[in-house]
């Protein structure tokens, strides 16, 4: 029974409303300027299907009242984040960014800094970051700590412990050269958290030091110099990066609808080079619109100079503002007409496109990244080798359409030309006796040849169709780790094992491997 709007008073006020069920759950939350009229236009007729199922839970509405939209904004996103109502926009991968904390003791502790559900930090002291996926790892907690001789200890032991006498912490707890030392390498810690001073100039400041420590016949520290610049030097090579003067840091924002659910992507593009990108999918229910994503995702996202849009969101200078004040600078939205940003949203756009696209399914769109493909493999053919002593080898082939098997296309060899087990060669004959063929035919080639095996078996696939003059792009994959090997790659692409674009090629291969089984079987029981 739908819940009956008469029944309340609403205000005709800016605040939010917070919709709840039979148990008092709360479902969803929403902003307005007017209330009145935004929680009455619920329960019009002909609102979508979404929209239709929640009006069909309400059980009763809870308002807020506010001064003005602004300060509705911050405590929908608040609410959001405290009760996460199952109908609203939820960031899934807010906890992408690390946070660092530098405890408030004596002698400080590096931290990772704990949240709790409302984005208040636990414990006290000074923090640090947003610090993305990537950025996290070059700023490997344990490295930090070992290269400023930060102790480690939750609590200060009387005498120096197994940290000391590893060269990892100068023990402030018992020597009082240490405890004068303790401060200095906290604040150059500091320095490198708050990004005041870049890692190449600090470890060319340590390489003055240790010379200076070399000369004057302190070698002991200059010894604990250089193993401090050993322990920074990962961290020095991978911070390394591409710099293009002037060129501030930029979010990229694609959005497409899609019946009703919206679909975004973004690009985080840092000094002229693209460092992150995301997808992320919300239902067209409510006030789920892409004006509150974007607030809602910069509650978690450091907020750049310049968020490029690939449609103009409504309420844009609300929100320019509110982003201005958070970010403590100002903050421009734009939606490009042409030059580099257009074509940088032109490639959002491109990429969202190819998720949407008739097929597109997760997995191929995935292997697709992964094994750099010229496009999704819609059509993927894996070759195995079946072997049962010297005289019963066969070959077979299985064909995926779309991520699935299309056993009509199954395909069984004889081998004709190989005697003995000898896996390379066998692969060689059939992949050239198959594309050979299918070349002649003028037939649809497929978009990615998977063999069962290692280096070796695709370097054999490989001079086989390059004999016919076909070129398609052709992996492996190899039993005991399941390791994808490329042409033109020494090292295996791994795959974590519950990724959909593995599954995909791992049901590939064991289909081939079925199908060769049964087949050299059969020939068996002939003779």
């Amino acid at each position: 029974m739908t819940f009956d709007i008469s029944s309340i008073s609403i205000p005709s006020h800016p605040g939010i409303y917070l919709m709840k069920d039979v148990k008092e759950n709360i479902i969803y939350i929403g902003k307005a300027k007017n209330l009145k009229n935004r929680v009455k236009s619920y329960f019009i007729k002909n609102q979508n299907y979404k929209t239709q199922k929640l009006v069909e839970k309400i059980c009763d509405i809870e308002f807020v009242l506010t001064d003005n939209e602004s300060e509705a904004y911050l405590l929908e996103s608040n609410m959001i984040k405290r009760y996460r109502p199952i109908y609203n926009i939820e960031l899934k991968d807010q906890q992408r960014y690390t946070y660092l904390r530098l405890t408030d003791e004596k002698f400080p502790r590096l931290l990772v800094a704990r949240r709790i559900r409302t984005g208040k930090f636990l414990g006290g002291g000074k923090f640090f970051g947003p610090f993305t996926s990537g950025s996290s790892k070059l700023l490997t907690i344990g490295t930090l700590r070992k290269a400023f001789k930060i102790r480690i200890c939750k609590t200060l032991p009387k005498k120096a412990c197994l940290e000391y006498h590893l060269g990892n912490c100068e023990a402030p707890c018992e020597f009082k050269e240490a405890k004068k030392r303790y401060a200095h390498h906290v604040s150059n810690l500091e320095s490198i958290l708050k990004g005041k001073q870049q890692m190449k100039d600090f470890a060319e400041k340590l390489q003055g030091q240790m010379r200076e420590a070399s000369e004057s016949l302190q070698y002991e520290r200059a010894k604990e110099i250089r193993d401090t610049l050993h322990r920074l030097g990962a961290l020095q090579t991978k911070q390394k990066m591409e710099y293009v003067k002037g060129v501030p840091s930029e979010d990229y924002f694609g959005i497409k609808i899609e019946e009703q659910t919206a679909l975004v992507m973004t690009l985080r593009q840092t000094h002229g080079i693209i460092r992150d990108s995301n997808r992320f999918s919300f239902d067209l229910v409510g006030d789920n619109t892409f004006p509150n994503f974007l607030f809602q995702y910069y509650t978690t996202n450091p907020i750049p100079k310049n968020v490029i849009v690939s449609e103009e969101p409504e309420n844009k200078n609300l929100l320019k503002s509110l982003l201005s004040e958070k970010a403590g600078f100002d903050v421009e939205i734009i939606k490009p007409k042409r030059g580099k940003r257009k074509e940088m949203i032109n490639l959002v756009m491109k990429n969202i496109n190819l998720i949407q696209a008739k097929g597109g399914d997760p997995g191929l769109v995935e292997l697709q990244e992964r094994l750099n493909l010229p496009q999704i493999p819609k059509i993927l053919e894996c070759f195995d080798i079946s072997n049962h002593g010297a005289q019963y080898s066969v070959g077979s082939m299985s064909r995926f359409v779309d991520g699935r098997p299309d056993k009509s296309g199954y395909r069984k060899f004889k081998i004709k030309t190989v005697s003995g087990r000898d896996d390379y060669s066998m692969i060689s004959e059939i992949v050239k006796r198959r594309y050979f063929r299918l070349s002649e035919e003028k037939t649809i080639l497929p978009d990615l040849v998977l063999i069962d095996g290692g280096k070796g078996q695709l370097k054999a696939a490989q001079k086989s169709l390059q004999s016919v003059r076909v070129n398609i792009p052709c992996a492996s994959l190899a039993k005991q780790n399941e390791e994808v090997f490329v042409p033109k790659r020494k090292e295996p692409i791994i795959i974590p094992k519950s990724n959909p674009a593995l599954k995909i090629l791992q049901h590939a291969r064991d289909e081939a491997h079925r199908f060769g089984v049964a087949y050299n079987r059969a020939l068996r029981k002939l003779n």
